[in-house]
């Protein structure tokens, strides 16, 4: 069941990271999926892991948080259409 936790924690932070691009939501999205790895990795008795995701997780939130300020709540524009 170990196995399972990290390995879903590690999925949603690989996909998480890959679409951050497209929102600031999926940096806090990644911030919690490295929270949750580092948990399965202290669980998992990896303890460097457990400090380097730690750290991940906390760089995510300040950058979710610099982000969500920088956008504020409106929402994206949408590009023009070319014909």
């Amino acid at each position: 069941m170990l196995t399972l936790f990290g390995s879903i924690a590690v999925s949603i932070m690989m996909l998480s990271y890959s679409l951050e691009s497209r929102s600031k939501w999926y940096v806090l999205i990644f911030a919690g999926a490295s929270a949750a790895t580092s948990t399965y990795s202290a669980f998992a008795g990896i303890y460097p892991i457990t400090v380097i995701e730690a750290i991940w997780s906390v760089i995510a939130i300040q950058r979710f948080s610099a982000r969500y300020r920088a956008e504020g709540s409106l929402p994206p524009s949408t590009p023009a259409l070319e014909s």
